[in-house]
């Protein structure tokens, strides 16, 4: 039987087909769902086709930016496929840190941090001095919590994907992905709140439009403004 929350997120599915035109083979839409059944934001949605000779047309990009300012991480998830170069910049007129360890670890440890860094703060009239880190060590791959240890408050996440289709849910918590080859693939999701990983799911690619609806066992934190 399905939940009354994953019924309500089947629906919703169903009316943004109806906005959609006639479906495209390969084309998958993912829903992602909090405990409370609310659409699910910045959920990171990765998709690994049986057929990996396919790529997407818009790949991931290999560079992004990562910006320290009002005492937050934005974007606060940044997606990027292995050996991407993130740059980070402190835009606040005091400094920072930036530390790095693996997600769902619960603290920041030594051992398995994937790197550590000290921004200045910005001088009035100047710009923010940057500094590049490149992902390019296995143990980035997946995802990867930051923090500041000046300000303890600060979070914000990295998800270096091992798949080139992968994408961010909307504030809807809906994410599209189009041409994708036929066949089998394998459906993941993650999300910064979601400390237990999501069972991934298997699904088949064809001439019709598929559809998944992902819920979590939590509720999404509320983000600061």
């Amino acid at each position: 039987m399905i939940h009354m929350t994953q019924h309500l997120a089947l629906r919703a599915l169903a009316a943004f087909f109806m906005t959609c035109g006639t479906a495209q083979a390969g084309n998958l839409v993912v829903s992602v769902i909090d405990k409370d059944g609310k659409p699910v934001q910045d959920a990171v949605v990765v998709v690994i086709p049986a057929d990996r000779s396919v790529l997407p047309k818009v790949p991931l990009p290999l560079t992004a930016s990562i910006n320290q300012e009002k005492m937050q991480f934005i974007p606060a998830v940044t997606l990027v496929p292995v050996g991407a170069k993130l740059s980070f910049a402190n835009n606040d007129p005091w400094d920072h840190h930036v530390r790095s360890s693996p997600a769902g670890m619960g603290q920041f440890n030594t051992v398995n941090a994937g790197f550590e860094l000290r921004l200045e703060g910005k001088t009035e009239g100047k710009p923010a001095k940057t500094t590049d880190v490149v992902l390019n060590k296995a143990g980035v791959i997946g995802s990867t919590l930051l923090g500041c240890f000046i300000h303890g408050s600060m979070r914000g996440y990295i998800y270096a994907s091992e798949s080139p289709w992968a994408a961010k849910t909307s504030a809807e918590g809906f994410v599209t992905f189009e041409n994708l080859p036929d066949g089998t693939a394998e459906v993941k999701v993650w999300q910064s709140d979601q400390l237990v990983d999501l069972a991934p799911k298997s699904i088949t690619l064809g001439n019709v439009m598929a559809n998944s609806v992902f819920q979590l066992t939590v509720v999404q934190r509320r983000r600061r403004n």
